[in-house]
């Protein structure tokens, strides 16, 4: 399975695009800006997009696919794109987006029995069976309901997860799941420089001393990817990763990187 890296930036410049990954063509782990590089003919190909949160860096995708892909899909007799996160951030979505003053409601367009997008609510140790693999709904701790994932490839030969945390802060309750599972590959945010450490507390962000105190809750031999730094803080914030994470092969994430789920 091939994970694309679409957008991995915590804001927008030039070559920075927000948070989106995707699967295999059809699967969409957020919706950030990234997803505007995609053909009209890769737009059209996604069927189900997981959302970690309701912040705009994360779902800003979601409401222009729609308007972009509706005719297509309608015209190749296609059932509406699923939408799954907590209800609190489908809810987000259904009020602040969705309502037809910021954006029209393609959860009834084309029309309410065949939509473009329908939503669907899942929950924290909830696992979805998706096309060639499985998602577990991991918890996460941010400024609203947030949640991160797992996805394991459908296979015997099944050689760990991909994890991806979201947006998080401090998190026991993620790192009680992971030394219960097989981690090949951890996806985790890192927003903010150790300058700013407290905006990043109050903003539910790690910094790289706070990153590598929670690294030390996972088990060594898994690569982790760095994501979510803010435009303009990339050296000072990795820099600061490797000087502290010494136990844990680093890397940090990059748009267009090609990931595998062997």
């Amino acid at each position: 399975m091939a994970l694309r890296v679409l957008g991995c930036s915590g804001s927008i410049a030039a070559g920075s695009k927000t948070t989106s990954f995707l699967l295999d063509e059809t699967i969409l782990f957020d919706a950030g800006t990234g997803v505007g590089d995609l053909t009209l003919a890769q737009l059209a190909r996604i069927d189900h997009i997981l959302v970690s949160h309701s912040h705009l860096d994360h779902i800003a995708g979601i409401p222009l696919l729609a308007d972009s892909v509706m005719r297509q899909r309608l015209a190749q007799g296609r059932p509406p794109i699923r939408i799954y996160g907590l209800g609190a951030t489908l809810e987000a979505l259904r009020s602040h987006i969705f309502n037809n003053v910021i954006w029209p409601d393609f959860t009834r367009l084309p029309t309410a029995h065949a939509p473009v997008l329908s939503l669907h609510a899942v929950e924290i140790g909830q696992t979805l069976s998706l096309p060639g693999c499985s998602v577990e709904i991991l918890p996460a701790m941010h400024t609203v309901p947030a949640v991160g994932f797992a996805v394991r490839k459908d296979s015997a030969n099944n050689r760990g997860c991909w994890v991806f945390t979201g947006d998080t802060g401090p998190n026991e309750g993620l790192w009680r799941r992971l030394s219960q599972i097989d981690v090949a590959q951890l996806v985790i945010e890192t927003a903010f420089a150790d300058e700013e450490r407290e905006i990043a507390q109050r903003s539910g962000h790690l910094h790289p001393a706070r990153l590598c105190s929670e690294l030390e809750h996972l088990k060594t031999g898994v690569d982790v990817f760095i994501t979510h730094i803010k435009p303009g803080e990339h050296r000072a914030v990795m820099t600061a990763i490797e000087r502290g994470c010494k136990r844990h092969r680093i890397h940090a994430l990059e748009s267009g990187h090609l990931m595998t789920l062997d």
